[in-house]
């Protein structure tokens, strides 16, 4: 499968979000009890949705749906695609990151969507700067982003990997001489062919590109602690499932929680990538390891915690939904600065947790060093 993950503010305010009529058609779920068949859009190429591949490569969803229920997988290289598949209701869950998650709220008027549950939240996954070969040595990711200045910089536009640049080039008071709208792929080659300064992308791909020696790890959210800067994940649902099939909302949420758990055990490091490699093309198994385990020092942006797995809409995460609806709003993708109370839609989520005696965040995923990789 040839990698391509486009971001563009025009993908996110254009096809992708503008579902044909025929979104509205019924498709009908069954009643409670009976076996349902889901088809489930995931990012196996985006480490912050990756309890969709646990889910997958393990099958949890059998042990929570009614019996003879099916799930079905399908990849999608972008959370824009994703959300276009929902509207015409070819998929009914959707695996995906903070920005498509909230535009796919705004289409009540052609397929109504509410975001479920949290995979998890991050300074590390979707804002991560890397700087070519021959940039100078930084002391820290403040420094690196000040470097910035004057430069050519890039980014998938519209996307978290935006909103984050954006705001870190204001916290260094800084602006790139361009500060370009490139898909992974350019940038990967752009950096091979030394033609970009410096850009900022997510995990994995941060990972590949780090690890084949194309460009340097130079900064990342953690870069800026103490302020902004993070990133999140989410699940979102179609809401006639939610409406007509409580069953297997629940069912899904109680398959979700077990691959968060799963996630955040050091033990299951090597099972996981080994998941995230089955269920992907062109990407190592060490790189996807070092996309969720890995250890980065601190003077390039690494932290201690790779993933933050929250699980249902905390105060923190409230606060950066409000944040990042914002910056859509500013760029004209959602049609108000505030969503809907409808977007957000976890009491479910926050029953499953309250039923396992847990509370948000269930933990993190801690970063480990290079010797623990194991293949």
């Amino acid at each position: 499968m040839k990698i391509l993950k486009r971001s563009a503010l025009a993908l996110l305010a254009g096809l992708a979000y503008s579902a044909p009529n025929v979104a509205t058609a019924e498709v009908g779920f069954g009643k409670p009890g009976e076996p349902i068949n889901l088809v489930v859009g995931y990012q196996p190429y985006y480490t912050e949705s990756w309890s969709g591949v646990v889910i997958n490569g393990k099958q949890l969803w059998k042990k929570h749906l009614p019996k003879g229920s099916t799930a079905k997988f399908e990849i999608g290289l972008q959370g824009s695609v994703i959300v276009g598949k929902l509207l015409g209701e070819k998929n009914h869950l959707g695996y995906m990151g903070d920005m498509p998650a909230i535009v796919s709220t705004t289409k009540q008027d052609k397929v109504d969507m509410r975001m479920i549950a949290v995979l998890g939240t991050s300074r590390q996954q979707c804002n991560v700067f890397l700087v070519r070969n021959d940039a100078p040595k930084f002391k820290d990711g403040m420094e690196a982003v000040k470097w910035m200045n004057d430069k050519l910089v890039a980014a998938p536009k519209g996307a978290c990997t935006d909103r984050f640049g954006r705001w870190a080039f204001e916290q260094a008071g800084i602006k790139p001489k361009k500060y370009l709208n490139m898909n992974i792929e350019v940038i990967t080659s752009s950096f091979k062919n030394n033609k970009l300064d410096a850009a900022v992308i997510w995990e994995p791909t941060a990972s590949k590109i780090q690890l084949a020696g194309l460009a340097r790890r130079a900064a990342s959210g953690e870069s800026f602690k103490g302020t902004d800067g993070g990133d999140a994940g989410f699940l979102v649902m179609l809401y006639e499932i939610i409406k007509d099939r409580p069953d297997a909302h629940k069912a899904w949420l109680e398959a979700e929680l077990d691959a968060q758990i799963f996630l955040k055990d050091l033990n299951n490091a090597s099972d996981v990538a080994k998941m995230a490699d089955d269920q992907t093309e062109g990407m190592p198994r060490k790189v996807l390891w070092a996309s969720l385990y890995g250890y980065n020092p601190p003077e390039i942006g690494g932290g201690p915690d790779k993933l933050t797995l929250d699980f249902i809409f905390n105060d923190k995460v409230q606060t950066l939904v409000k944040a990042a609806t914002k910056f859509l709003h500013g760029r004209k993708v959602v049609p108000d600065a505030v969503l809907r109370k409808e977007s957000i839609w976890d009491q479910v989520a926050r029953d499953v947790l309250k039923a396992r005696n847990m509370s948000s965040p269930i933990g993190s995923v801690k970063e480990q060093p290079a010797s623990a990789f194991k293949k």
